[in-house]
């Protein structure tokens, strides 16, 4: 079965999408999904990107099915890496999503991050951040948008472009292949072929250094984006001939 990886429900905070909604997608499409809720231990209000991980599971746990399986969002943190190792130690997910929002104390979603900084400065930040944080999540599954600063960077041109950063782009996939972290391809910006033509040579490069596995996923926020652009983001797979993969109990499975 195809799987959307990356599905947001209502213990999201910036999600009010039902599981029953989002199950009920799941089975018109035949595709599974996984629910990964975000938790930002380093958000600035204490009370948002956290939820009750127990509620979580007793909420879910009956829904549970070879279709759909249970997973978090870990915003990747030095400040809390201890904290969210224990939240992966002490939960059965079937899989870990680890992501990078926060930049120098700040969500770079905000237009702050960006003032009075160049986008070359920026993106460097980026990426060296990621690097420390992987080093301090080495246990989760998949690393998530690679290009999630493009989605909000406040720059006329806000792609990433693999030559400019490949040094730290390298250092990133050769964590990733070395702890054998899968590698998502997000679909959420499949849906212009620019960006794709500029993703392709990252996973050219992730192929290239050893990688294999991907997963896929739509970061979907609403029940119309489950499943968005999974065929582009299948042809991307191909084209780089990477092994599109979900994770149940915590170790791949071959789409």
């Amino acid at each position: 079965m195809i799987f959307d990886s990356h599905v947001h429900t209502e213990f999201s905070t910036d999600s009010q999408l039902k599981i029953e909604d989002a199950l009920e997608v799941s089975k018109k499409l035949n595709l599974g999904i996984i629910s990964t809720d975000h938790i930002d231990l380093n958000y600035p209000e204490k009370s948002k990107f956290v939820f009750d991980i127990d509620e979580y599971f007793k909420k879910y746990h009956r829904y549970r099915s070879n279709s759909y399986l249970i997973g978090v969002e870990i915003g990747m943190t030095e400040e809390y890496s201890d904290e969210n190792r224990k939240i992966n130690q002490s939960y059965e997910f079937d899989y870990v999503i680890g992501s990078i929002h926060f930049v120098d104390g700040i969500d770079i979603y905000e237009k702050s991050f960006y003032e009075d900084r160049e986008k070359k400065s920026a993106y460097n930040r980026y990426f060296e951040t990621m690097i420390k944080c992987l080093k301090t999540h080495e246990y989760v599954d998949s690393l998530a948008h690679i290009d999630y600063i493009s989605r909000y960077a406040a720059y006329e041109d806000s792609e990433i472009y693999y030559n400019e950063y490949a040094e730290l782009i390298d250092e990133v996939l050769k964590f990733i292949i070395d702890r054998q972290i899968a590698f998502e391809i997000n679909t959420r910006r499949l849906d212009k072929n620019y960006i794709i033509k500029n993703l392709i040579p990252i996973y050219k490069r992730y192929k290239a250094m050893g990688g294999s596995l991907v997963t896929i996923g739509s970061d979907a926020h609403n029940s119309n984006s489950i499943g968005m652009n999974m065929k582009e983001a299948f042809l991307i797979a191909e084209e780089c001939n990477l092994k599109p993969v979900y994770y149940k109990n915590r170790k791949p499975e071959y789409i």
